[in-house]
């Protein structure tokens, strides 16, 4: 039995094209597989009210089981796929099932990346899905010191909420400060302020080079010969990776991620969303094309592959880029991009008072919008930028 559109990964962007084509009316079958049990959830609260407690795990959840029922959508979760037939539109599922598809889309997402060695110990954690998330908590909860290894976004909210329960927090960071390839070095040495104030321990341009494990429980960061950081809990948050292994034998082209033309298509009826997504490949110059980690982003491809589904036309996948963080009761919003070498100018309000605008020029044009505990300025100043067109190279 052959269904309609098979859509591999429930998060935001395969929960959103399922929910874009009914909108749309469409009336065929669908099928929503995924290696998760839980019911689709949202992702941004796992480093924050869910870690810290302030909200229940149902909290999270993106439909209850009414909501996706009225989908009329075949929910096959907690079933990994395992395997893809490009030519023969198929789907193997982890427990041996195969379905057949007329369109597929995949929205696999990502996976953590973890340090070399010592990854099995007790106390050492990433954060991905809402039970890593549970699990780490519930170490916090008796923990007294805790490293994070990695000041990206992620890193750096994790290691806000544990200093908000009230343990030692040091966070250890190879680049010279914390989420420069978000902010750049200007921004970022905000972020390292902020951190600062509030206790935490700010260890950049420092190499994590082992973990030290005792009785099967971590104890502690090695960052060099002889130097070690004593440590309950550590949480790893050095980055992560496309979840496409399942693809590698799929004949589709990787290059960390599932290689899209402009529209989102990665082959004849397939095509990808979301975090896993490289889109605007090929083309002319052959561009690699671009991939974006941000739940707007997870949403608005969603609709837009929906749309193609539909056999909609019009102009290519062109999104605005937007992160936002809250850390400390702070938050900020990036709108764009912060490219390498870029000038950034406050513009409204002021970086001591921690309210204010920034623009962020490159080669003359404005390329991104900052806005830190500015929410409502951010969005006037985000009209001013174009659509978005490249992505600069990565730091």
């Amino acid at each position: 039995m052959t269904t309609d559109v098979v859509i591999v990964g429930a998060s935001a962007g395969g929960l959103t094209v399922a929910e874009g084509l009914r909108r749309r009316g469409f009336t065929g079958s669908l099928a929503l597989v995924d290696a998760e049990p839980e019911l689709p959830y949202d992702r941004p609260s796992l480093s924050k009210h869910i870690l810290d407690g302030r909200w229940p795990a149902e909290r999270a959840r993106l439909r209850t089981p009414a909501e996706l029922d009225a989908l009329d959508v075949d929910a096959r979760l907690g079933t990994a796929a395992v395997a893809l037939d490009v030519p023969g539109h198929r789907v193997t599922l982890r427990d041996g099932q195969v379905l057949g598809y007329r369109t597929l889309v995949v929205a696999t997402g990502l996976q953590a990346k973890h340090l070399p060695g010592g990854s099995d110990l007790a106390g050492v954690h990433t954060l991905r899905t809402l039970g890593d998330s549970e699990r780490l908590r519930a170490d916090l909860l008796t923990a007294r010191q805790v490293v994070v290894v990695g000041a990206g976004v992620l890193g750096c909210e994790i290691a806000a909420t544990a200093r908000g329960l009230g343990r030692e927090v040091t966070v250890v960071e190879p680049a010279a400060g914390p989420m420069l390839r978000l902010l750049g070095p200007q921004l970022g040495a905000e972020i390292a302020r902020l951190h600062v104030e509030h206790g935490v321990r700010l260890l950049t341009s420092t190499v994590v080079t082992g973990l030290v494990g005792d009785a099967g429980r971590v104890v502690g960061v090695r960052t060099g010969p002889g130097t070690v950081l004593s440590a309950d809990v550590v949480v790893v948050a050095v980055g992560q990776r496309p979840a496409t292994d399942w693809l590698a034998d799929s004949a589709l082209a990787l290059d960390d991620g599932v290689v899209c033309d402009a529209r989102c298509r990665a082959a004849t009826d397939v095509y990808a969303v979301g975090d896993v997504a490289r889109f605007g490949s090929g083309g002319a110059g052959g561009a690699r094309g671009v991939r974006l980690e941000n739940r707007t982003n997870a949403t608005e491809q969603g609709l837009f592959v929906a749309a193609q589904i539909l056999g909609a036309v019009g102009d290519a996948y062109r999104p605005m880029p937007y992160v936002w963080s809250d850390q400390f009761g702070t938050r900020i919003q990036v709108h764009g991009s912060v490219p390498v070498g870029a000038v950034v100018r406050v513009v409204e309000g002021s970086v001591p008072d921690r309210a204010f605008v920034a623009h962020v020029k490159a080669e003359g044009r404005l390329v991104g919008v900052v806005g830190w505990n500015s929410p409502g300025r951010v969005r006037t100043a985000r009209a001013l930028l174009t659509a978005f067109e490249t992505v600069p190279s990565p730091r």
